[in-house]
C-alpha cells in the first residue's frame, strides 16, 4: 500500500520541500505519494505548518499522523479536531542554528562587545573580561535546543546551569528542576537564556518575582517564546537597573509593533525572530524517517504530549 502524504505548509515552501522529501522517502524505501492537493479522505500523513491552509482535520478520515515542520506546537495543540498523533520538529539544522545564535549573543555579553561596537567616545579604557569559567550562565528549558546550547556553552568553559520542569542529567551542566530549582538556577546567573516551550505553565516564567532573584545587572537572552517574559516586569527591571540588558528575538505580537517600548529602549536589543529556523534539507530527513517508522510499526520520534503542550 502506498502512503499518501499531503504537504500542508506555506505554498511557497512546496518547491523546496517536494524534491527533498521525495528523495528522502525513496532513500528510506518508503512507498509514498507526496502531493499538495490530495482529497482529504485519501490522506495518510500531513506535513504541517500552522501558517499553511489546514485548520480543520475532521475531513481527514484515514489520517495516521500529523508531522509539524515547526519546533513550537502551541498553535496546534489546542485544536480539538486533531485526534491523531502529532510530532514536532527536532532536527540538526534547528539545533545548530539555535546553538550558534545563543553562543554568539552569550559571548557578546561575556566579552562586553557592545561597548566597543558602539564606540567609547574617545576614552581609552582597557579592561579585559573575565574568563568563561568565572561567568555563570543559566539555560531555562532543557529540551533539544536548550540541551544543545547548554552543552556548547559548557564546552567553552562557562559555569552552566539548566532548569526544566522534570529533572535532567547533562554532562557538564548543573541541572535543576521544580520551583526551588528555578530559584537556585537564577540566583547566580550572570546571563539567562530562555528556551522553554510556550505553555500555560511557562507563561511569565520571568516576572517581577523571578527577575528579583537574579543578581543585579544580569543579562537576558530570549530566543524561545515571547510569552515566557512578563514584558512590563522586564521593562521595570531594566529601568531600575536590576536587569542590565535584554536581547529578545521573540515577542507576544510579531512583527513587534513599531510603537513598542522595546525598540527604543537603550538596554534592549531586538532581533526579528531569526535565532533559528527549520531548514528544508534536515527537516525532510526527520519527516521521512517518522513516516518510515510509523509504516513499520515503530514509535514516532518527537511525539507531542498534548497534556504538557510540547
Amino acid at each position: 500500500m502506498t502512503a499518501n502524504i499531503l504537504f500542508a505548509g506555506r505554498p511557497d515552501g512546496w518547491p523546496a520541500y517536494e524534491p527533498l522529501l521525495k528523495a528522502e522517502l525513496a532513500r528510506l524505501g518508503v512507498d509514498a505519494d507526496l502531493r499538495n492537493d490530495f482529497a482529504p479522505e485519501d490522506v495518510d500523513y500531513i506535513v504541517y505548518a500552522p501558517s499553511g491552509p489546514i485548520s480543520d482535520f475532521t475531513p481527514f478520515t484515514r489520517l495516521k499522523a500529523v508531522l509539524s515542520m515547526w519546533a513550537g506546537v502551541e498553535k496546534i495543540v489546542p485544536n480539538k479536531s486533531l485526534t491523531v498523533p502529532l510530532t514536532r520538529m527536532v532536527d540538526t539544522g534547528l539545533e545548530q542554528g539555535m546553538t550558534e545564535w545563543v553562543v554568539g549573543h552569550t559571548l557578546r555579553y561575556h566579552l562586553g562587545m557592545d561597548a566597543h561596537i558602539h564606540g567609547q567616545n574617545g576614552h581609552w579604557e582597557p579592561q579585559a573580561p573575565p574568563l568563561a569559567r568565572d561567568r555563570c550562565v543559566t539555560v531555562l528549558g532543557l529540551g533539544a535546543l536548550g540541551t544543545a546550547s547548554a552543552r556548547a556553552l559548557a564546552a567553552l568553559g562557562f559555569q552552566v546551569s539548566g532548569w526544566s520542569r522534570s529533572q535532567k542529567e547533562i554532562n557538564g551542566v548543573t541541572c535543576h528542576a521544580g520551583a526551588d530549582g528555578l530559584k537556585a538556577a537564577l540566583a547566580q546567573a550572570d546571563i539567562v537564556i530562555l528556551l522553554l516551550p510556550d505553555t500555560p505553565a511557562t507563561e511569565n516564567t520571568l516576572n517581577a518575582e523571578t527577575l528579583a532573584m537574579l543578581p543585579k545587572g544580569a543579562k537576558i537572552i530570549n530566543p524561545g517564546r515571547g510569552p515566557l517574559i512578563d514584558d512590563d516586569a522586564l521593562l521595570a527591571a531594566l529601568g531600575s537597573g536590576r536587569i542590565g540588558h535584554a536581547t529578545l528575538d521573540v515577542f507576544r505580537v510579531e512583527p513587534l509593533p513599531p510603537e513598542h517600548p522595546y525598540w527604543a529602549h537603550p538596554n534592549v536589543t531586538v532581533t526579528p525572530h531569526i535565532a533559528s529556523e527549520t531548514r528544508e534539507s534536515t527537516a525532510a530527513e526527520v519527516i521521512a524517517e517518522n513516516i518510515r517508522r510509523n509504516e513499520a510499526g515503530e514509535p514516532l520520534l518527537h511525539l507531542v504530549d498534548r497534556s504538557l503542550g510540547y
